[in-house]
């Protein structure tokens, strides 16, 4: 019972952990894309301002619009698109205008709430009227929806969470500078260095001492809260520690960890350090407290956040005249962290296994956040055994191009099959990349395209292939997770059916014989993708513009899928052009050149909802039969190329 009792303890902890960690990332997801434009605030801050290296009364006009208008609302566009993609991004910006209008005060956190809310609000509206909405008015309630919950939700803010938020914010800063004045300043490096090796340390600094530093900079054209978190000292002593009085591996590591952590920024590298002795977290919190005291009793402060936490950004981001006490509390710092961990580091115990071992807690406490493979044939599951999922449970697979709705879609067929055979409850499904939300655990995609999914979900696993159809990686991820051990995967019961399929069923309105042609002499790559919109356009299915879409798709990734197939469709933003989901197939038995493969059968592709799935899925199986291709590429009777398609025998 007792045993019972301690497990279940250790597992809520460790949910909590997790939730805690899922937090701390997707606060620090808004806010990471647009350090860039922080930079750029702060750059202009540096040097316009009264005080700053090149005082100019004109550009410094900008100072203030950018901290009010600009990076709020580009961390509630960021949090709505996190949630929802460009149309959770845009309502979260027009809530995020109203708490910015609403209140005094610049309002990062006030874009960290309105944001999400925003995202989520058009998510829930769009899946609850998702197939209800009448052919033709998808545009317009679309932009209507939008507009409507923009206004609400911008009034929202501007009368209810606006004054809420500012005074939150007030009550804060009000604490804070009683720590201030009191001399308590340094006890936040007992919270802030803990928090860092547990990678909480985006969540707090962005989340709650930006804010409060910009506020603070504003007033006094500096900030001393900019310098708690980013303080390269006390990890830098740690280092320094290693390096003199540990052996072999470990003290040969620590010199370009050194580099990396000091010059580079990069705070995460010396984590593994400390996870393998954790007392040393009393040395830098140590380091860190002695930092504070510095800065605080020499009037240290940086203009903005610098990022990443260099000693360069630092040094950057130093006031005109505060250049010398911003380094010396970094070297004090970096002394006490030193000494104190030159006591309490165990110089008998720093061997190779322990620090590989600590490598591996880092992982852990991270939350597995975003890796990315490229499969190579062969490799995949070692591959994932050794460097990505480890005990991680994937609940939800995404195959994801740019539009979801051609090469994704037969993807995502392929995996179903592979994880029905294998007797996985999983859901797979596919979608275009602006749609990637928190709740998919592994995304695959092209290469070329998986630098654009990292950065819309950069929680999740991402694998890399170089075609959607002939990989083996359907196969091999359902083999692995049907193996390994202790996954928390369930076994799918024999007569359950993934409810995508259910879904995908085909209907001769979504292909119907005459949108099928035979016999058609050979043309260049464009003509045939052009004939085959022309026949999605004059059957009604899209407007004229989405041909234009389809040739842009083209150029942009091709829609050559193999063994003499080609597949394609607009770009995702061309959706709007579609009115009903169809399908045009063109063959052309001599060959045509497309991007230096012959291609025979050109099958055009404008998918609104599931009804075209079975099709493609039919089409994935069809591709992989020689002889049937064959049979496709001789046939003169369209109604052989209609029986195939919807495996109406």
């Amino acid at each position: 019972m007792k045993d019972t009792l301690n497990n279940n303890t250790v597992e809520s902890k460790s949910k909590a952990q997790q939730h805690v960690q899922k937090f701390g990332r997707f606060l620090s997801g808004m806010v990471m894309p647009n350090i860039g434009a922080f930079i750029v605030w702060g750059l202009i801050t540096t040097l316009f301002i009264p005080t700053g290296w090149l005082p100019n009364e004109n550009l410094a006009s900008l100072v203030g619009p950018m901290i009010v208008y600009l990076l709020p609302l580009l961390i509630g566009y960021t949090g709505g698109k996190l949630v929802y993609g460009h149309r959770g991004g845009v309502l979260g910006a027009v809530a995020t205008m109203g708490v910015i209008v609403g209140t005094d005060i610049p309002m990062f956190i006030g874009g960290m709430i309105m944001g999400p809310l925003g995202g989520y609000i058009i998510k829930k509206f769009d899946e609850a009227v998702h197939d209800k909405i009448p052919s033709g008015f998808e545009m317009l309630v679309n932009n209507f929806s939008l507009g409507i919950f923009g206004t609400v939700i911008a009034i929202l803010g501007y009368y209810g969470i606006g004054p809420v938020v500012e005074r939150i914010s007030n009550g804060l800063g009000a604490g804070v500078e009683m720590f201030v004045e009191r001399g308590l300043l340094p006890l936040a490096s007992v919270f802030i260095e803990p928090a860092k090796v547990l990678f909480l340390n985006n969540a707090i600094n962005h989340g709650v001492l930006s804010p409060l530093g910009i506020a603070q900079q504003a007033e006094l054209g500096k900030s001393i809260f900019f310098l708690l978190e980013t303080n390269p000292g006390p990890g830098l002593g740690i280092l320094l520690a290693y390096w003199v009085f540990s052996k072999g591996m470990i003290k040969q590591s620590a010199p370009g960890a050194i580099i990396i952590h000091f010059l580079g920024g990069i705070h995460e590298i010396y984590f593994p350090y400390i996870l393998m002795q954790p007392i040393l977290i009393l040395a830098v919190m140590a380091g860190g407290a002695a930092g504070v005291f510095t800065f605080n009793a020499l009037g240290a402060g940086l203009v903005a956040v610098p990022s990443p936490g260099s000693i360069f950004a630092l040094s950057a981001m130093a006031p005109k005249g505060g250049l010398l006490p911003v380094l010396a509390g970094v070297l004090v710092s970096t002394g006490i962290s030193f000494l104190v961990a030159s006591v309490l580091i165990n110089k008998k115990e720093t061997d190779e296994d322990m620090f590989e071992s600590a490598k591996g807690q880092m992982i852990d406490l991270k939350g597995k956040e975003s890796s990315v493979v490229k499969t190579k044939s062969g490799a995949l599951i070692d591959t994932l055994s050794e460097e990505l999922i480890g005990d991680r449970e994937i609940k939800a697979i995404v195959v994801a191009c740019d539009a979801g709705m051609g090469s994704s879609a037969m993807g995502a067929g392929k995996l179903r099959t592979a994880l029905k055979k294998a007797g996985l409850d999983i859901k797979a499904t596919n979608t275009s990349i602006d749609q990637l939300d928190e709740t998919i655990d592994m995304v695959i995609t092209h290469e070329k395209l998986t630098d654009r999914a990292k950065s819309t979900l950069p929680s999740a696993i991402h694998l890399s292939i170089t075609d959607f159809l002939t990989t083996p990686v359907y196969e091999e991820i359902a083999e692995f997770l049907k193996n390994r051990k202790g996954s928390g995967v369930e076994k799918a019961d024999e007569e359950k059916v993934d409810d995508n399929v259910e879904e995908a069923t085909g209907t001769p309105e979504t292909l119907k014989p005459e949108n099928i042609m035979v016999g058609l002499k050979s043309v260049s790559k464009e003509e045939a993708i052009k004939q085959a919109g022309e026949i999605l356009f004059k059957g009604g299915y899209v407007k004229e513009d989405y041909i234009e879409a389809m040739l842009q798709r083209d150029r942009e990734l091709s829609t050559f899928i193999g063994n003499g197939t080609a597949i394609p469709h607009g770009v995702n933003e061309a959706k709007k052009e579609i009115k009903h989901t169809g399908i045009s197939i063109l063959q052309y038995p001599d060959g045509i050149d497309y991007d230096g493969n012959t291609v025979y059968l050109v099958v055009g592709i404008a998918g609104l909802g599931n009804e075209h799935l079975k099709i493609l899925s039919n089409l994935a199986e069809i591709i992989e039969d020689e002889d049937k291709v064959e049979q496709l590429r001789t046939t003169k009777d369209v109604n052989d190329v209609y029986k195939q398609f919807t495996n109406k025998m």
